[in-house]
C-alpha cells in the first residue's frame, strides 16, 4: 500500500480504562476479525493477561479501513500495556508509532499511567488524539475529564476530545477518522537501502526467533539475505509477514510497513530488541538509534524446584524474548542450588514472570524475596560495590557507608484522602518536598526510597485514596541511609536465600515477624528446629519450629535420670548430623515472608 495510506498508531491508557476493549472494537469495525469468531481481549492472548485483565506485552495488528473519503487505509495498531510496571513496553511500542490515542476513563479521569505514558509520547514528539471512554456510564464525569486532559498539557486545549463508548461502539467511527486525518503518514524512502527497527520479538520452537520490525527505508523481501547492524551477524529471512492479528506471510514489506521476520535463529539471545536490520548485500550506512538500557527496580532469585536447571535456563531465555525488560544472570545458592538472579520493573512484573514460567513453560520454580540495588562503600580501599543480592552484602565491619536509591514521587489526590495518603508516605520514610493545589486535586511531591515503594506501595495508595490518586515516579538519587542486613539461621545453619536488607529502624520488627512466620510455614522435622535472625552479629529474634512429635526425653513418662540423659544425648547427635544437611525451603515460605 502507498505510504500516504499508512497510519501507525498506539493506544495509551491507565490500567482498566478500556484500551483492550477499544482495540477489539477497532478490529471489528475494520473487518480485521469477524463478530462470529470474536472473543474479548483479542490481543491479550496470554493466560496471565486474561486472568489479570491487563495487557502485559505489546501486540501488533494491521487493520484495513475504508474511510469516509472513499479511500482505503492501512491502520497498524501497536498495542501497549497499561500497568505502571510496564512503561518500557510502552516506550518500545511508541518508538515504532507515528501517533497515539490518549484514552481516559470517564468515571475515573486522568490517572497515574495516563500521565506517565503521555510523557513518553511527548518525548517521542508524537501527535496525540485525546479520547474519553465510557461516556454512557451513569457515573461518568465528562467535564472533569476534559479539564484534567487540558491540565495535562496546554497544547491539548486546541485538540478535539472525542467522547466514545468502546463497549457499544458509540462514536468509535469518529476515532477511526481522526486516526486517518490527525496522525501523519510514515516518512521513508522506498528506494533507499533497507533499514528496519526491531521493536519486539518472540520465540517459536520450530521457526526460532521471530522479530517484529518497523521498516523505515527500503523494501524487505522474502528469502532475502539480512544482517544485524549491532554485531554484523548475517542470516536469511525464512518468512516475512504481517499481523492480522495472527501471523500472515506476504512477499514484501516496504518503508512505513510494520510486520515480522522469521530469522531462523535458535539462540534466544541472538536477536536484540532495538537493533537495526539491513540488507547484507546493500546495507544502510547508519543504524537507527537504539533504546535506552532498561533499569531494573527490584531483584529476586529464581531457582528450579526439581533440579532441572537446563530447562529453566531455556525457559528464561525464551521468556526474555517476549519480555526484553527482564534482566537475568546465573546465580548459585547454598540452599537452593543453581538458578538465576533476575531484575524486574516492579512486583507485578515479578508476579507475571513467575506465572508465565509456570503456565507457559510448565516450570516449577522457587522465587526468593525481592530487593533493590544498593551502593556499598568499603572502608579499606574506598571502592564502591553494587549489591542487588542481599547474600552478597559484605560484613558490616568492612562497610563504610551504604546508599539506597530514592525516587521523586508525585501524587495527585482528592482533598478528602490527603491525610491518609500523607500518613502512608510518612510510614514509608517519605520526605515531603512540595504540596500544591490543582483544581480539585492536591499535588504532593515526595522523596521516597525505592525499597519502600517498589513492593506494595501502589496498591496501598489505591486503597488509601479509594482508587482516585495518581502516581508518577522518576529516579532522583542515591542517598546515604542506615541500612543493615538481616541474616536468618535455620537449625544453626545460615540460609543465604533468607537474607534481607532493610533500614535499621525497621530491622527489629521485621526480624521478629520473619522468625514467627517461619514457625508456622517451615516444614517440620522429628526434632525442634531453631530459627533465629541476627543483625551485625547480634541475635535479635528466635523461635523454635515445633517437632512432628513430642521430645522423648520430656514426654511426661517416668524415667530414670540416666535414661533421660541418654535420650537427650542421642537427640543432640541427630541435631548435629542435621546441622550440615541441606535445608529445603518450599515456595510457601517465601510467599509468607513476602506478605509481611
Amino acid at each position: 500500500m502507498q505510504q500516504s495510506k499508512i497510519r501507525n498508531f498506539s493506544i495509551i491508557a491507565h490500567i482498566d480504562h478500556g484500551k483492550s476493549t477499544l482495540s477489539d472494537k477497532i478490529m471489528q469495525m475494520t473487518d480485521t476479525v469477524s463478530f462470529r469468531h470474536n472473543e474479548n481481549q483479542i490481543l491479550d492472548d496470554m493466560d496471565v493477561e486474561k486472568s489479570h485483565g491487563v495487557t502485559v506485552r505489546s501486540r501488533t495488528v494491521r487493520n484495513i479501513y475504508h474511510a469516509k473519503n472513499n479511500q482505503t487505509y492501512e491502520l497498524n495498531l501497536i498495542d501497549t500495556p497499561g500497568h505502571v510496571d510496564f512503561s518500557y513496553e510502552v516506550s518500545k511500542s511508541l518508538s515504532a508509532s507515528d501517533g497515539v490515542i490518549l484514552l481516559v476513563d470517564a468515571t475515573k479521569g486522568v490517572q497515574a499511567q495516563t500521565v506517565a505514558n503521555y510523557k513518553i509520547a511527548k518525548a517521542n514528539h508524537l501527535p496525540v488524539i485525546p479520547v474519553i471512554n465510557k461516556v454512557d456510564n451513569k457515573n461518568s464525569q465528562i467535564d472533569m475529564c476534559e479539564q484534567q486532559i487540558y491540565d495535562l498539557d496546554s497544547e491539548l486545549i486546541d485538540k478535539t476530545i472525542y467522547h466514545i463508548s468502546a463497549k457499544t461502539g458509540l462514536n468509535v467511527d469518529q476515532v477511526l477518522e481522526a486516526i486517518v486525518n490527525e496522525i501523519p503518514q510514515p516518512n521513508g524512502d522506498v528506494n533507499a537501502p533497507l533499514k528496519g527497527l526491531i521493536f519486539d520479538s518472540t520465540y517459536d520452537s520450530y521457526k526460532g526467533v521471530i522479530a517484529y520490525v518497523r521498516i523505515y527505508n527500503g523494501t524487505l523481501k522474502a528469502n532475502q539475505k539480512l544482517k544485524f547492524m549491532s554485531n554484523n551477524h548475517s542470516f536469511d529471512d525464512n518468512e516475512i509477514g504481517i499481523f492480522t492479528p495472527s501471523l500472515k506471510p506476504i512477499q514484501e514489506l516496504s518503508a512505513g510497513d510494520i510486520g515480522y521476520v522469521v530469522t531462523g535463529i535458535k539462540n534466544p539471545r541472538g536477536v536484540r530488541v532495538g537493533d537495526t536490520i539491513t540488507s547484507k548485500l546493500n546495507p544502510t550506512e547508519y543504524a537507527i538509534p537504539g533504546y535506552k538500557p532498561i533499569h531494573s527496580v527490584v531483584y529476586a532469585g529464581i531457582y528450579p524446584k526439581d533440579s532441572n536447571y537446563d530447562d529453566l535456563k531455556m525457559a528464561i531465555e525464551k521468556l526474555s524474548l517476549n519480555d526484553s525488560s527482564l534482566y537475568y544472570t546465573e546465580d548459585n545458592s547454598n540452599s537452593l542450588g543453581q538458578g538465576f538472579r533476575c531484575g524486574f520493573l516492579g512486583m507485578f512484573h515479578l508476579q507475571i514472570v513467575r506465572e508465565r514460567l509456570i503456565n507457559d513453560f510448565d516450570m516449577a520454580v522457587i522465587v526468593t524475596n525481592p530487593n533493590v540495588n544498593y551502593h556499598v562503600m568499603m572502608n579499606k580501599d574506598g571502592s564502591v560495590k553494587n549489591i542487588d543480592n542481599p547474600a552478597k552484602m559484605p560484613d558490616f565491619s568492612k562497610i563504610d557507608m551504604i546508599e539506597e536509591p530514592y525516587d521523586e514521587v508525585n501524587i495527585k489526590v482528592p482533598a478528602s484522602s490527603m491525610n491518609k495518603v500523607m500518613d502512608l508516605a510518612n510510614q514509608n520514610r517519605g520526605e515531603l518536598i512540595t504540596m500544591d493545589n490543582q483544581t480539585d486535586l492536591i499535588s504532593l511531591t515526595y522523596k521516597l526510597p525505592v525499597a519502600e515503594i517498589a513492593y506494595n506501595f501502589f496498591n496501598k495508595l489505591k486503597s488509601a485514596s479509594h482508587g482516585y490518586a495518581t502516581f508518577d515516579t522518576a529516579f532522583l538519587e542515591y542517598k546515604e541511609s542506615d541500612i543493615v542486613k538481616i541474616s536468618i539461621d535455620i537449625n544453626y545453619a545460615p540460609v543465604d536465600t533468607l537474607t534481607f536488607i532493610v533500614h535499621r529502624n525497621n530491622a527489629n520488627q521485621l526480624a521478629q515477624s520473619i522468625v514467627h512466620k517461619l514457625k508456622y510455614v517451615m516444614p517440620k522435622k522429628l526434632y525442634p528446629i531453631p530459627v533465629q535472625s541476627y543483625v551485625e552479629g547480634r541475635v535479635i529474634a528466635r523461635v523454635d519450629v515445633p517437632p512432628l512429635r513430642k521430645n522423648a526425653a520430656v514426654s511426661g513418662e517416668k524415667k530414670s535420670v540416666s535414661k533421660k540423659q541418654a535420650l537427650l544425648r542421642r537427640q543432640n547427635i541427630n541435631k548435629r548430623k542435621n546441622l550440615s544437611a541441606n535445608i529445603v525451603l518450599p515456595q510457601k515460605v517465601f510467599d509468607a515472608i513476602l506478605g509481611i
